[in-house]
């Protein structure tokens, strides 16, 4: 019937859409009389610039949208090389006259770019965190599990778990993976040079604390305040020169000699009184300073 229109079926909608969709994906028509307006363009970029010698040639115009149009202009400034003056002028429907739209600075080829905005948690490197700081871990960090997941993993479940009492999360399996990792190729391993001269290896010195868990199968901390390590933790491999039995030397403070105070009853030749003169620890001499004794050697093993 005349002035009746079909029911839209699915495959009429279909082709509908099509032609929607490509009429939206068709390159926008570059404008005339947009695109003629260089002079207009010129005159928006050197009034933003506040300076006709920090706008250079034109370089070109781009159809942006329907009666939408780019003008770039090269940038002169010292403080932006490699950037250009990007003009936007538009004109409305049937009217002959364009317009300005906007005008910026677009970065071109050879542009200094400042770097790429990256997280703070990707920035954070060890050592930032001061006195004070408070760092923030994910509720999902995959370093961290709740203990009942994790003991799954293991042989003894329920010893490892007996370690993490009044702690709602501990160390994943991933966790102790990376932390081992980077313990064992860092300072605290057997590839770094102190090790390497070490007389012997940590697992066999006497100040060597090994960790519980499974971490302790590999790592524990030094105890010997005069190693480069102290308080730190140090693969069994590893070592120094302050190792335990590296050099076994006399006792550096002996007890005193008893001896009796009246030897009248003795004969000189029994014995003869020697006085201990008592110091602090270290290497010190027993000597008053200006009376040293000729005879004397140094201390054993380098000290004097």
């Amino acid at each position: 019937m005349p002035g009746t229109s079909e029911p839209e079926t699915p495959a009429s909608a279909a082709r509908a859409r099509i032609a929607r969709t490509g009429r939206l994906l068709r390159e926008p028509v570059l404008d005339a009389v947009c695109a003629g307006a260089v002079d207009l363009a010129r005159a928006a970029a050197e009034e933003e610039a506040d300076s006709p010698a920090e706008v250079g040639r034109h370089l070109g115009v781009e159809a942006e949208a329907e009666r939408l149009v780019l003008h770039r202009f090269e940038c002169l400034s010292r403080a932006y090389v490699g950037w250009t003056w990007t003009v936007v002028v538009t004109r409305a429907s049937r009217i002959r006259k364009a317009t300005v739209n906007d005008v910026i600075l677009t970065p071109g080829e050879g542009a200094v770019l400042a770097p790429a905005w990256v997280p703070w948690s990707e920035r954070l490197r060890p050592g930032d965190v001061g006195v004070g700081d408070l760092l923030p871990t994910a509720v999902d960090d995959p370093r961290l599990a709740l203990r009942a997941s994790d003991a799954e993993e293991i042989d003894d479940p329920e010893a490892w778990m007996g370690l993490g009492i009044g702690r709602p999360r501990m160390l994943s399996t991933f966790g102790r993976e990376e932390a081992a990792e980077r313990w064992y190729g860092g300072d605290s391993g057997p590839d770094a040079s102190i090790a390497k001269v070490a007389p012997a290896a940590c697992l066999t010195c006497g100040f060597h604390v090994r960790l519980v868990g499974a971490l302790g199968r590999l790592f524990g901390v030094c105890a010997n305040e005069l190693a480069p390590d102290d308080g730190r933790v140090t693969a069994v491999d590893h070592g120094c020169g302050a190792h335990s039995e590296a050099l076994v030397a006399p006792s550096a403070h002996p007890e005193p000699v008893p001896f009796d105070e009246d030897p009248s009853d003795l004969t000189p030749t029994d014995i003869e009184l020697v006085g201990v003169a008592a110091h602090s620890p270290g290497s010190v001499p027993d000597q008053p300073p200006g009376t040293a004794d000729a005879d004397a050697g140094p201390e054993p093993y380098g000290h004097s």
